[in-house]
């Protein structure tokens, strides 16, 4: 999961940004001179890193770094208040969201150890609230973010390697605060400095030489960079400084960057896809420029002779030792003519997750191929021991796996690509009930099936030597047992839209064969279905269109009802792809859908015309580390026990992008308990 752009990728994404960059007339242009409102007196030890307002109960605070001399906090007149000691503190950030704290959370780099620090603020004093996170690079700066997919926090550290690494922070069992990896990102050279929109769910770096960068927020999301400024191609002369984010409200978002070469501030518009707006020159409350402005950030709310907020700016090369300004975003704002907007208190309260959140509580082990590998579960209850319960997983590149409740890996099957995999208990092979599995299998294009030994606890190959589909790529695949015939079907669907039913016949020496009894077709991609055996329904994710109700009866027919289209819900983005069902009992339950376009599952009833109820997301669970839920493929959901957590079944699904940290793709197990409680949905 580990993204490193090649520098000959970035040259070119330098190249195709540069179009329309009138660089010379940039720099032949003067800019205005603005005067910063205060000087902080000069640090302990003659260091600067990068400062912050902070709002408290007893006024405004510049909380800032002071190398060697640990975070010093300061008035809004710039004294000093305090000094407290956090190694060598390096670069801050602050928040006023975070759980189980009441007051603001500044989060600090020692850069000694190279070790996340975090701190609550009391006025002018600060108290560390948990023990150092080390992260193994050169830290040059932080910042942190709340995303909006799942309202967790996050902490950016950016490096002397380029690296770009991105962590959830939560409290662990003894209230501390700590953070674990979520995903790193790879720049060709060093980066230092970042800061987060939360609005509109972006990371800005500034890779020193090279450029300034944004990337998605979102930890479970594709970190693809979009360039905004660079040198020579751009505005930027030779080397960027630090970046902050003024928030004036609609109409007043801005992106302010350091030119430090030049010593000019460029402004951008975050509300025109970071359209460059101008530059300025620096001077302290003494008149005196700022040759190399550093560090950077911003606050609009008001503070005392500043109505609209202030810009604090490091000064590692201020006249008697290194300071802070603090600019008015006023003064800023006349010269490029820009709005200040009004007032945003940093402090309000976030916003919820966009739809209720639950957590995995148990996730396998990685497959074993690279890349997108793991698909579809399928799941067996043991009716006698809940906790031995089974789960049989595809990985498309290499075969099936079967896990134990805890995730660990029983067996793997390199029997080649299976795609979609399902289970049916009961079936009778030489008079004898077994646990019988299928799979779509892309190598051989066939139906592959299996035997589960639940006392062995492996799959074992029984078909009647290869069972072909006469399709050109098995995809999707579902099971189905009669209810009043108590025979047993599969059904498989071609990629192009055709699907197949199969019944699976006893073929007298203690194999299984398929025998091909009806044709259909959608007029797209599908893949997910489910099969509620007791009403003799089938439910089909056409993947761009929608899901479909059809009888699941081999003399069926064509005949197909809509539940419901991605374009009549805005809740549904494309592509629908897992589907499965809870029961109930007495043909009550529920129908869950992946909704992979947006990381979230979609809930209908099962019975009646399938009314939608709601959605739900899987979000990071930081005491287990185990991340969130994104791009669902397969899943499967059981209202049987499955053992302590699982009491009242589960949902399996798998995970497109298993991070915290980033690894290869996995399976996660949700507690339906959760589910119901997030939706006010009923337990079996």
């Amino acid at each position: 999961m580990i993204k490193v752009l090649a520098r000959g990728a970035l040259l070119s994404v330098l190249m195709a940004g540069a179009a329309g960059c009138a660089f010379a007339q940039v720099a032949a242009t003067t800019p205005a001179a603005v005067r910063a409102a205060v000087d902080t007196q000069p640090t302990t030890r003659g260091e600067a890193g990068k400062g912050v307002v902070v709002l408290t109960a007893q006024g405004p605070r510049i909380v800032a770094t002071a190398g060697l001399g640990g975070i010093e906090v300061y008035d809004a007149a710039g004294r000093r208040l305090s000094s407290t000691p956090a190694g060598e503190a390096g670069s801050l950030d602050v928040r006023y969201d975070v759980a189980g704290q009441t007051g603001p959370v500044i989060v600090a780099s020692d850069t000694t150890t190279n070790a996340l620090r975090f701190f609550a603020l009391d006025d002018s004093t600060l108290t560390e609230i948990g023990a150092p996170v080390p992260l193994d690079f050169a830290i040059e700066g932080v910042c942190l973010l709340r995303n909006a997919s799942d309202a967790g926090l996050y902490v950016v550290a950016v490096g002397d390697g380029g690296e770009v690494d991105q962590s959830l922070v939560y409290a662990d069992a003894s209230g501390k605060l700590t953070a674990r990896q979520s995903r790193r990102i790879g720049l060709p050279s060093p980066a230092e400095h970042c800061v987060a929109d939360d609005a509109f769910g972006q990371v800005y770096v500034s890779e020193q030489t090279v450029g300034l960068w944004r990337f998605d927020s979102d930890p479970e999301t594709d970190a693809t960079p979009t360039l905004i400024d660079a040198p020579r191609l751009g505005h930027v002369t030779e080397e960027l400084g630090g970046v902050a984010l003024y928030d004036g409200g609609e109409g007043a978002k801005y992106l302010i960057a350091s030119d430090a070469s030049s010593g000019r501030l460029f402004a951008y518009d975050r509300s025109n896809d970071d359209a460059w707006l101008g530059a300025v020159s620096l001077t302290g409350a003494n008149g005196v420029a700022i040759g190399e402005p550093g560090a950077l950030s911003a606050v609009s709310l008001g503070l005392p002779g500043l109505s609209h907020g202030g810009l604090v700016v490091t000064d590692e090369d201020a006249e008697g030792g290194a300071n802070y300004k603090l600019v008015s975003i006023s003064d800023l704002a006349g010269p490029l003519k820009l709005t200040t907007g009004r007032p945003q208190d940093p402090r309000a309260a976030t916003a919820a997750a966009t739809v209720p959140t639950v957590f995995a509580t148990v996730e396998t082990a990685p497959v074993a191929s690279a890349g997108d590998a793991a698909d579809d579960p399928a799941i067996w209850a043991n009716p006698t021991d809940p906790a031995a319960s089974l789960i049989v997983a595809t990985d498309k590149k290499s075969g099936l796996y079967v896990y134990d409740m805890q995730g660990r890996v029983l067996q793997h099957l390199p029997d080649g690509k299976m795609n979609n995999v399902d289970l049916r208990s009961g079936f009778l092979l030489g008079g004898q009930p077994i646990v019988l599995v299928t799979a779509s299998d892309r190598t051989n294009k066939a139906v592959a099936i299996y035997r589960l030994d639940t006392a062995a606890r492996r799959l074992v190959n029984i078909a009647d030597g290869i069972q072909p589909t006469e399709q050109g790529d098995p995809y999707g695949q579902c099971m189905y047992i009669s209810p009043t015939t108590g025979k047993t079907y599969v059904f498989i669907n071609d990629s192009n839209g055709e699907k197949r039913q199969w019944e699976l016949i006893d073929a007298g020496n203690g194999r299984v064969r398929a025998q091909r009894v009806r044709d259909f077709a959608f007029s797209s991609q599908v893949e997910g279905c489910v099969a509620d055996d007791a009403a003799g329904v089938l439910y089909v994710d056409e993947e761009d269109v929608g899901i479909w109700r059809m009888s699941a009866k081999p003399d069926g027919g064509t005949g197909m009802t809509s539940v419901q289209r991605v374009d009549q819900n805005p809740a549904l983005k494309d592509d629908l792809e897992g589907i499965g069902l809870y029961d109930l009992g007495g043909g009550r339950g529920y129908l869950v859908v992946s909704s992979q376009g947006n990381n979230t599952y979609a809930v209908y009833r099962r019975e009646g015309a399938n009314e939608y109820i709601g959605s739900f997301a899987v979000v990071a669970n930081g005491p287990a580390g185990i991340d969130g839920i994104s791009e669902t493929d397969g899943l499967e959901i059981t209202s049987d026990d499955l053992g302590p957590g699982f009491e009242h079944g589960a949902m399996i699904a798998q995970d497109g992008r298993n991070v915290l940290p980033g690894e290869r793709q996995n399976y996660k197990y949700v507690p339906w308990t959760s589910i119901a409680q997030a939706l006010n949905l009923e337990v079996r």
